[in-house]
């Protein structure tokens, strides 16, 4: 197993990204083909995986949720949910340690896990604000133009 450490701290070592009010934790995780491997987690923290290479299986974890994207579909744009696999994220129960089983390819994901903010969440592609109003005000100012500014 491979992991490289984004923010945070993993296993002694720092990542280069600190500060953050949420204390997150951003690994990079590669686990090679056939093998099973556990990480841990702060149990305080919240978890989630984002699967971009491989498959695998992760013991006490939602099932996949695939990302949203704009494709085309009979001439027109549309969007449509990713099948489960690569670009998919993955919620993982309370816990203190995150297991994976990698598939015939080994499986490559980014672990990242953080202090709950106790606020909600409205989410849409890379864009995450607090509620749908403000997650639709976000979207349009990005099809005018106007998004960060």
């Amino acid at each position: 197993m491979r992991v490289r450490v984004v923010a945070g701290e993993f296993w002694g070592k720092r990542g280069p990204v600190q500060a953050i009010a949420a204390d997150p934790v951003y690994l990079d995780v590669f686990v090679p083909p056939g093998r099973r491997r556990s990480l841990p987690v702060d149990v305080e923290q919240h978890a989630f995986a984002y699967i971009f290479e491989g498959s695998r299986t992760f013991r006490s974890a939602s099932q996949p949720f695939g990302v949203l994207t704009e494709k085309e579909v009979d001439g027109s744009e549309a969007l449509v949910r990713e099948v489960t696999g690569n670009r998919s994220l993955v919620l993982f129960d309370r816990g203190d340690e995150v297991t994976v089983q990698a598939g015939e390819g080994g499986v490559r994901f980014l672990l990242v896990s953080g202090r709950p903010i106790k606020e909600p969440v409205a989410w849409y592609g890379p864009i995450v604000m607090n509620t749908r109003a403000e997650l639709q005000q976000a979207l349009a100012e990005l099809n005018n133009g106007t998004f960060i500014k």
